[in-house]
């Protein structure tokens, strides 16, 4: 959960810190003070979208950092998945620089806006006004079952089946494409085929012909240089370079026994003659093999041209790759003649792997359907507390046409405020005010189930007031009671009244222009707060009494019993 967090030149925020503690807060303050602000400060650390036009006029960059306590949240496993130490307590950082660059940080470790999205995702869940328009999702109410349901491993094995199930699918259906292309084009592959085994190709054979075109081409020139070179060293008619070194390398020796360094000189010229032996006498072998051939000259050429004229039809580069392509030609033909059986047998795979899926999908489908009686009886007791006491929720389930990647179940969420109307779809009938109360009661089930450190309700009470307000107040202060942080943006004082803790959000006038700050309320503080929320501008004591009595009566009052 939030423990703390700095807010650095973001949007009217210059510098903030404050912390932030388990249980119910509340954050109160006037409309266009900056709630808002703070709001955006927050997913911005959640590894939401970046602007730069958030950024303080005047300031190079923003920074906004949160500290968090996840011990007991299960969050080891995205640590050990993305290779860093975990930790019971997390910082977080996001810097965000006038030129746009953005920046992401966990514990000082470098990290990427996926990332911080991530684990934002588990850190905390923002729930704003528009988000009430996300329960008439079916998708989203499919995920509320199965949070309910407990069925996140169950739903992982059968995606897994799922993606299989895809995958295979569409390896058969580009098999039977391709096994039809192939058909369509048997009499040409073959021919290409014909062609390029009677070429007889050798994978690094042109280089070696095109070295042999040029030793054959010129095999005067090189025989020539050949002898000459020997002659060079050898020569009888001026003098042998051999036996030169020869007699030079005996002199030597017959001082060796009066000067020693003579004999190392004579090893070295006696090794010098030996090599250049050696290589007058190979230059002569490689002389007498070398052969003007007019006929192997013609036939290298026209073995060039063949290979040319191949890489040029198969807008090919090489040997190796007009080898590739009889492979390549090869393995069609002979997939046309056995692609039956492969599909055959594709197929059978497949119906094994939609049986696997038939099965937990329908094991889904049990769970799903006994986690929606229970949360038909849930939500239907805590709305009827909410204001609603005609109240009918059902949850329809029908079946899809074929699996989907969540199974073989479409759901629809169904409402009715009262008696005398049939249930229809929640999101057809139900009002904004009754929409926020619906989206209450879902989050404080599910919020159990989801382990969700830290919840943020930005004023899910619009559209109550009274006695309503109240009690979505002391709903939102059970759901802060198990080792979880609630944090409530809101305009009544029903609800600011029954934090442990109150926070205001408020702007002032400095010497550099409008600041928003944030500062957490003492008592007395919340006793003014209250009374203005209660009366507006002008402060009575009326207000200030009302607003006393108000907060000791949510001190009073067991704050984490049963919501009745």
């Amino acid at each position: 959960m939030l423990t703390h967090i700095s807010i650095r030149n973001y949007a009217l925020i210059e510098k903030v810190e404050i912390d932030f503690s388990s249980g119910f807060s509340v954050i109160t303050g006037e409309t266009g003070h900056g709630k808002s602000v703070f709001l955006g400060a927050v997913s911005m650390l959640l590894g939401q979208r970046s602007d730069v036009k958030a950024i303080r006029d005047g300031a190079d960059k923003c920074i906004i950092e949160g500290c968090f306590n996840i011990a007991g949240f299960g969050l080891e496993s995205f640590f050990e998945e993305n290779e860093m130490d975990y930790d019971d307590e997390c910082i977080v950082r996001r810097e965000l620089s006038a030129t746009g660059r953005s920046r992401a940080f966990m514990n000082d470790t470098p990290v990427g806006v996926s990332q911080l999205k991530e684990l934002g995702a588990r850190l905390i869940d923002i729930h704003s006004q528009h988000q009430n328009l996300l329960i008439a999702d079916t998708g989203y109410q499919l995920s509320v079952l199965d949070t309910l349901a407990g069925n996140k491993e169950l739903l992982a094995a059968y995606k897994a089946e799922y993606n299989a199930y895809i995958s295979l699918s569409r390896e058969i259906e580009h098999m039977k494409a391709e096994l039809d292309k192939n058909r369509r084009d048997e009499e040409w592959l073959r021919f290409q085929l014909n062609e390029l085994e009677s070429a007889s190709l050798k994978e690094g054979e042109l280089e070696e012909l095109e070295q042999e075109v040029q030793e054959l081409s010129h095999a005067e020139d090189i025989q020539a240089a050949l002898y000459g070179a020997c002659n060079s060293i050898d020569s009888d008619e001026r003098g042998s370079l051999l036996m030169a070194l020869r007699d030079a390398s005996a002199a030597l020796a017959r001082i060796a026994t009066h000067y020693g360094a003579a004999e190392e000189l004579s090893e070295r010229l006696e090794s010098n003659y030996i090599e250049l032996k050696d290589c007058c006498d190979e230059m002569m072998q490689r002389a007498e093999r070398v052969q003007f051939a007019p006929d192997r000259l013609e036939f290298v050429e026209r073995r060039i041209a063949l290979i040319y004229d191949l890489q040029k039809k198969h807008r090919v580069d090489g040997v190796a790759e007009l080898i590739a392509l009889h492979n390549d030609i090869s393995a069609r033909l002979e997939r046309i003649s056995c692609g039956d059986d492969d599909i055959r047998d594709a197929e059978k795979r497949l119906s094994v792997l939609r049986g696997r899926m038939a099965t937990v999908a329908g094991e889904l489908s049990e769970k799903r359907k006994a986690s929606a009686e229970h949360l038909k009886r849930e939500i239907t007791a805590i709305l009827v507390n909410l204001g609603m006491p005609m109240i009918r929720f059902e949850v329809e389930f029908v079946k899809t046409a074929d699996f989907t990647p969540n199974g073989a179940d479409s759901v629809n969420f169904l409402f009715s405020a009262n008696s005398s109307s049939a249930p229809q779809p929640l999101g057809d009938v139900a009002s904004g005010g009754e929409m926020s109360r619906v989206m209450l009661a879902l989050k404080s089930l599910i919020a159990s189930e989801a382990n969700q450190p830290t919840l943020i309700f930005d004023e899910v009470d619009t559209g109550v007031s009274g006695v309503i307000a109240e009690r979505m107040g002391r709903l939102m202060q059970i759901m802060g009671s198990a080792n979880r942080q609630v944090l409530s943006i809101t305009h009544l004082p029903q609800v600011a009244a029954l934090g442990a803790d109150h926070y205001k959000v408020y702007k002032e006038e400095t010497a550099k222009g409008t600041v928003t700050n944030i500062i957490k309320l003492t008592q007395q503080e919340r006793v003014r707060e209250i009374a203005q929320m209660m009366s507006g501008e002008m402060l009575t004591d009326a207000a200030l009494e009302n607003a006393t009595l108000l907060l000791s009566k949510s001190n009073t009052e067991n704050n984490y019993g049963k919501f009745k």
